[in-house]
């Protein structure tokens, strides 16, 4: 009876051992499991971080409206005279805020400059749009005589097109600071009779 007891006890004594190192091995199974999915949910995140956050583009530069001041054009002798107020946007869709220098808008009639409005230095803050007024004054001196303006002025709808390039730099969480530019190439149309800017297309 004292040997089958102590034969008892000893079995036991070894399942429990067996089932406290079965216990064990389940929990590093499962701190393996977390430490693994941890891994792979920081890895996640930094690769959306860094398609995302860090992902730095360049701005976009726009001319979005534009109205005549003043106007007086003749067709004998041809020439224009003009005074616009236009609306120009700086949309900068990163997570960064966008610090600008100065720049000039070019206004061209068929190739030739007639013009150019002049953009003071600025910043457009982290994914929003920063909208600026400016002022342009365009005439016909530069225009030779064997162009095509005097058959606009007399239809009564005259061609211009506007370009500039706005530099500056992308800064994200102060310490990351990355050089970008954004160009302007719009088109648009002046009625003569309306007075009316129209058709205002920007690539």
């Amino acid at each position: 009876m004292a040997g089958q007891s102590y034969e008892q006890r000893k079995t036991g004594t070894e399942s429990a051992a067996e089932a406290s190192k079965e216990l064990k091995r389940k929990k590093r199974m499962k701190l393996v499991v977390y430490a693994a999915a941890f891994a792979i949910f920081q890895t996640i995140v930094i690769l959306v971080f860094s398609l995302t956050v860090m992902r730095i583009k360049n701005p976009k530069f726009r001319l979005t409206s534009v109205t005549v001041e003043d106007l007086t054009a003749a067709p004998t002798p041809v020439s224009f005279n003009m005074k616009l107020s236009a609306q120009v946007a700086v949309k900068n869709t990163n997570f960064g805020h966008f610090k600008f220098d100065n720049t000039t808008i070019w206004f061209d009639y068929g190739g030739v400059g007639v013009g150019e409005a002049f953009v003071a230095r600025g910043r457009s803050k982290a994914r929003s749009t920063k909208k600026m007024n400016v002022t342009v004054e365009l005439n016909s001196n530069n225009i030779p005589n064997n162009s095509s303006l005097e058959n606009d002025i007399k239809a009564g709808f005259v061609a211009l097109t506007c370009h500039s390039k706005l530099s500056g730099k992308v800064q994200l969480m102060k310490f990351i600071k990355k050089k970008k530019s954004a160009e302007m190439s719009c088109a648009m149309l002046l009625n003569m009779e309306t007075r009316v800017v129209q058709d205002i297309n920007c690539q």
